[in-house]
């Protein structure tokens, strides 16, 4: 367990128990009724996964991004426009129907007793965006609890300084002496930026190897399917808009350079094993082979996406496993790129040592959303402590301004991740580990069903 990881046991808290598309345009959605479940044990909570979904399509009509997925029954979107419940009754309507989910059977089986605790927390989380859309006041950790059950730990600028510390090292034996370590190390970056006549080429290539990886452990369905365009003006780098049907659409912020990094990690992010290959295996095993409505739609902010993101982070070390994501990113997309491969394992050390500051979001979300900062000390702190380029740390406010504590589902989320896979298989056992990766992936666990305490890890 990770040192940052093993004080989460403690600070992540579960209330209960644990980027996809825009609605489908309607007359491309089923119109006809949703599947009857199929699971005679957890049937009894089908009525309640259907106000579910309605009620999140509601919560839609006043907060743009909260649905980040629907592929349900166009006449649901339809009525969820056409009622226009304010956002109180909304808020009611979930408390209320939190009320009516039964207790846990005892001849549930393993899957089924998760669809009890995942609509409990989903629904408390959709209740508690319901308050913050309409103007309640949270602290950072109590909005992140309330809407992802899960409390990023507080770091320090020591914990910062001491990787920054070994960043500057390495710059300095490549020469980069001069100027602040954020400087420094964007000169470094600058020498590995796709040319933009590459940056697709590049894309769909790393895209085929995380495709062809995954598909060696994971059976995905024969018409799954993706399309990949490069957008501007987005406070995120990447987005997977998930469109049901087995079939995603990858968006690819072009707003600022992108280094030769960033093509294996947002390939197996938003693609392969991550967010495409998430959002169709819960389509396929609880929406079609289960007949689980609730899982139609996804509400980006609920504890899902704490499971959703950390998975996809986790699923770049799935794909490309210790030295194996070196020999590639050196022996086929540098040269794809027209970059130096004699320079990439310099580029990796030191890559790997940025992604230790990436806990930095959480901290300067926390700081900048509980008033301690403003936007420009926000910026500077990113710039500081997260090696950032300004242009960068504005960028990575933007998001954090439109969405908020959403940040801690990144580094947090792969961190938890990373431990309940560590408790499950061995890095050494491949086989093993995909396995249960794949059960993360096909079952509907959220953060209290994957959090370790020392006891149990290992287990």
């Amino acid at each position: 367990m990770s040192s940052i990881a093993r004080c989460l046991s403690t600070a992540l808290l579960v209330v209960g128990v644990s980027a996809c598309a825009p609605p489908t345009s309607d007359d491309e959605a089923p119109t006809t009724e949703a599947p009857v479940s199929l699971d005679s044990t957890a049937a009894s909570l089908d009525p309640i996964a259907e106000s579910y979904v309605q009620l999140a399509l509601a919560l839609g009509q006043h907060d743009q991004d909260y649905v980040d997925a629907y592929h349900g029954p166009a006449d649901w979107k339809e009525a969820a426009v056409n009622a226009q419940k304010g956002l109180e009754e909304i808020r009611d309507e979930a408390e209320a129907l939190l009320t009516k989910i039964p207790d846990t059977p005892d001849n549930a089986d393993d899957v089924a007793r998760l669809r009890y605790s995942y609509l409990r927390s989903q629904i408390q989380s959709l209740a508690a965006r319901a308050r913050l859309v309409n103007g309640e006041k949270m602290t950072f950790d109590e909005e992140s609890q309330a809407l992802y059950n899960a409390v990023s730990p507080q770091l320090s600028e020591d914990h910062f300084l001491a990787t920054l510390a070994e960043m500057e090292g390495l710059l300095a034996e490549e020469g980069f002496t001069e100027g602040t370590i954020n400087e420094r190390y964007d000169q470094f970056r600058a020498q590995f930026v796709i040319p933009p006549d590459r940056v697709d080429e590049v894309f769909r290539t790393a895209v085929d190897a995380c495709r062809e990886r995954t598909l060696v452990h994971i059976e995905l369905p024969a018409e799954e399917s993706f399309e990949i365009e490069y957008v501007t003006d987005k406070s995120w780098s990447a987005y997977n808009w998930y469109q049901g049907g087995f079939h995603s659409l990858i968006q690819v912020n072009t707003d600022l350079p992108i280094a030769i990094d960033r093509a294996i990690d947002l390939a197996c992010h938003e693609g392969y094993p991550g967010h495409h290959v998430y959002n169709l295996l819960l389509e396929k095993n609880l929406v079609k082979d289960r007949g689980w409505i609730e899982f139609q739609v996804y509400p980006l902010f609920s504890p899902q996406s704490l499971i959703a993101e950390g998975s996809a982070n986790f699923g770049i070390e799935m794909a490309f496993p210790g030295a194996e994501r070196l020999a590639y990113e050196r022996d086929v997309l540098f040269p794809l790129a027209g970059l130096d491969p004699e320079k990439a394992a310099t580029y990796e050390a030191l890559r790997q040592l940025s992604d230790r500051l990436g806990y930095a979001s959480n901290e300067v979300g926390r700081r900048y959303l509980d008033g301690e900062t403003d936007a420009a000390g926000a910026v500077d702190w990113f710039v500081k402590y997260a090696a950032m380029s300004r242009p960068r740390g504005e960028q990575r406010l933007r998001f954090i301004e439109q969405y908020r504590t959403y940040v801690i589902n990144y580094n947090l989320g792969q961190d938890l991740v990373r431990d309940w896979m560590d408790a499950q298989a061995s890095p050494d056992d491949t086989a093993a580990r995909w396995q249960a990766f794949t059960k993360l992936l096909s079952t509907p666990r959220l953060p209290g069903d994957i959090v370790l305490d020392e006891s149990s890890a290992g287990s």
